[in-house]
């Protein structure tokens, strides 16, 4: 005896629906997150300026290495100089307040010139890291002869060490004395 078959119906094709309402809010989201999160975890250069692009025009000295053009917040390349309020000795032992004279220093090294800044290195606490200059004076190189700003190497790799070398063998600015590194004072006195 034979089975009798039942009868199925042939395979249809598979209908595709758009996507619902929910569906693209769901994909807007997720596209606008991602987005979001690129933009966010960007670094940008500092005062909206894209690296390389130079700077220059007058300046207004905020202290021994670092410079207002404008809008944009420079750091001078390579050296560090004494804060505003960090005192050093002199040669006699007396109290000096080095931070203001390196500010005098680079203030009188630009002379109410102007500046121009080529950035040197990516951006550090929203400032341009920059090799200014004055005419052909290379303005960290000047702070670093004077004795008004030390050499960084690990940043400069040695371009500033025979005019910091000038300055220790002659007695120049901090080197008349004794004085606290700048980072090392920054790091006693956030305490």
């Amino acid at each position: 005896m034979q089975r009798a078959h039942r009868w199925q119906r042939p395979p249809q094709p598979a209908i595709k629906r758009p996507p619902s309402a929910s569906s693209w809010i769901v994909l807007a989201v997720v596209a606008l997150a991602a987005w979001g999160y690129s933009e966010w975890t960007k670094t940008p250069p500092a005062n909206g300026r894209i690296d390389g692009e130079a700077i220059a025009g007058a300046v207004r000295v905020v202290d021994g290495d670092s410079l207002e053009i404008g809008t944009a917040r420079i750091r001078l390349f390579g050296i560090d100089a004494p804060e505003l309020r960090q005192l050093c000795r002199d040669a006699n032992g007396g109290d000096t307040t080095c931070g203001l004279a390196a500010r005098d220093a680079l203030t009188r090294l630009i002379g109410g010139r102007d500046v121009s800044c080529a950035p040197a290195e990516a951006p550090s606490y929203d400032r341009t890291v920059a090799i200014c200059k004055v005419g052909d004076t290379d303005l960290s190189e000047a702070m670093a002869r004077g004795g008004y700003a030390i050499e960084l190497k690990v940043h400069s790799k040695g371009r500033y060490a025979a005019a910091e070398r000038s300055a220790r063998d002659a007695r120049r600015g901090v080197w008349a004395g004794t004085f606290e590194r700048p980072s090392d004072w920054r790091q006693r006195t956030a305490r």
